[in-house]
């Protein structure tokens, strides 16, 4: 699957949107990515259940990224825990062409990679499993990639453990994307009350209405 252009609106969990916003504000000084000692978004501690960090070896071809960090859920997920252990391995070679691609995009990329892909639960329940990338820099190279990982059933509740790893059926993706749009944060605004001043919602016959707007 190609990787489709997209702007920061593309991802749906509120969570995932915090974690971004965090990463485009520090993007916008430079237009580049952070480093990731600056990186401190607000409820971190909430979101570190479904975070994994990464540190990113650029000495050869092709990436290697190696797990710094993981959450309990990813844990759980895939059945053991990763740490300090290659990414590539970790996932093993069944799953590694389903999800080092979207890796390495990242890291080649520099930028935020978001992708969304079905699995199955071990009772046959159709999972989403939505991934956000975030990189990071250090002397101009990718160095760093924090995982925001989050998965959602339409039907309810799913079972969580050995998700990616409980059954025969491969992860079946949905979505790739690069968010290379966009790439600024904007608080939502408010439209002060005087900003606009309407006369007449409903004029009398032959009477226009107008409205004004005030600079």
């Amino acid at each position: 699957m190609d990787f489709a252009s997209a702007g920061p609106s593309i991802v749906k969990s509120i969570r995932q949107r915090d974690l971004l916003n965090t990463w485009l504000r520090l993007y916008a000084r430079q237009q580049i990515a952070p480093a990731i000692w600056e990186y401190q978004p607000a409820r971190l501690e909430e979101e570190l259940s479904d975070l994994i960090y990464y540190t990113v070896d650029m000495s050869t071809p092709t990436p290697h990224l190696m797990i710094q960090s993981e959450g309990s859920r990813i844990s759980r997920a895939y059945g053991h825990t990763g740490k300090g252990v290659f990414l590539d391995d970790y996932v093993g070679p069944r799953l590694a062409p389903f999800v080092m691609p979207i890796y390495h995009e990242c890291v080649a990329r520099g930028l935020p990679v978001y992708s969304v892909a079905d699995v199955d639960d071990i009772y046959g329940r159709v999972v989403a499993y939505e991934r956000l990338l975030l990189p990071f820099l250090t002397d101009d190279k990718v160095s760093h990639v924090i995982a925001s990982l989050k998965a959602f059933c339409e039907d309810g509740g799913f079972e969580i453990k050995n998700l990616m790893r409980g059954n025969d059926a491969l992860p079946r993706p949905k979505l790739r994307a690069v968010i290379d749009r966009d790439l600024y944060h904007r608080a939502p605004g408010r439209i002060a009350a005087a900003d606009v001043v309407e006369f007449s919602d409903q004029p009398a016959p032959g009477v226009a209405t107008e409205i004004i707007e005030l600079n």
